[in-house]
């Protein structure tokens, strides 16, 4: 085996790991349903800022931080994009916890369409006749929701929008995903912790009163933000993106699983009809870019 094929294999595993870990957040979150939205994303933000910044110790990355927090156009961008990512990171706790997963798997659906109309709009991406179809497809599939229905999948839309939005910002940001991470959270922790120190009222905010078993998954916030983002990015480092991407449909498919036959979420027609449009959209763009990756390689 050359050391290519290895490195290729590796990074297929990893892809694998980072997707399923993001398609079984559901379980870790469900787990701790007695505790607030809001109160969950502050641990989550002030545990990946503890454990990010050991990783940055350990890994002697520190050097990587003076240039960006000097560059103060970039640092306007991370925390535009940061405050997106936060938005993002509440509203997809705050649907698994009030029985919404079924939007939130939509919604990831959605998203990767939604980066390539992004691309097409915003970074000068030239958009394939299929693609095209594609996008036309999921863009059908809200709006007969909404007329015939009734009903704007609202969590779906805004989960897609701003990770897509998101990681258009971060994708012109010169910023390795490590730091950038950790500097999210700088971001962010003033935030929390004056929430939490003033403004939280649950019976979970004193962690000495809470059981062992409660602390440990707050605290467990950290590794399950951190963990399949370093997944993901070695991944990222082994394999071509464009094969990465075909690996993204593992995450919306487990909380489709985990909705409809774990959780009990009920399937109604409103939402079968948008999943059975967007599915058919996501088939014809896999296709085209399976062909186009074939013709690719061929020349």
């Amino acid at each position: 085996m050359t050391e290519t094929t290895q490195r290729s294999r590796q990074g297929v595993l990893f892809a694998i790991a980072a997707y399923t870990m993001w398609g079984i957040a559901p379980v870790y979150f469900k787990a701790l349903e007695s505790v607030p939205a809001i109160e969950i994303v502050s641990h989550r933000i002030i545990w990946s800022f503890v454990l990010v910044l050991a990783l940055i110790l350990l890994l002697r990355r520190g050097g990587r931080l003076k240039p960006v927090l000097q560059n103060r156009k970039h640092m306007l961008r991370l925390t535009v994009a940061t405050f997106l990512l936060g938005g993002n990171w509440f509203l997809f706790i705050w649907a698994i916890n009030n029985d919404h997963i079924l939007d939130a798997s939509l919604g990831y659906y959605i998203n990767p369409l939604l980066n390539v109309a992004i691309g097409m709009a915003f970074f000068a991406e030239r958009m394939r006749r299929l693609q095209l179809v594609a996008i036309g497809l999921a863009f059908t599939g809200v709006f007969i929701q909404v007329v015939s229905f009734g009903s704007v999948p609202w969590v779906a839309l805004i989960l897609a929008s701003s990770f897509a939005i998101y990681g258009a910002i971060r994708k012109r940001l010169p910023i390795d995903s490590i730091t950038g991470l950790w500097l999210e959270t700088v971001i962010l922790l003033p935030i929390v912790l004056v929430y939490m120190l003033f403004f939280a009222q649950s019976d979970n905010v004193n962690m000495l009163d809470n059981s062992w078993q409660i602390n440990s998954l707050l605290v467990a916030a950290g590794v399950v933000t951190t963990a399949p983002l370093l997944c993901f990015t070695a991944a990222a480092q082994r394999i071509r993106y464009s094969t990465l991407g075909f690996f993204q449909y593992i995450g919306p498919s487990l909380m489709f699983i985990l909705a409809v036959w774990v959780y009990h979420e009920p399937l109604a027609s409103d939402k079968l009809v948008t999943f059975g449009i967007i599915w058919a959209a996501l088939a014809l763009y896999s296709f085209d870019s399976l062909v186009h990756q074939h013709r690719s390689k061929r020349a």
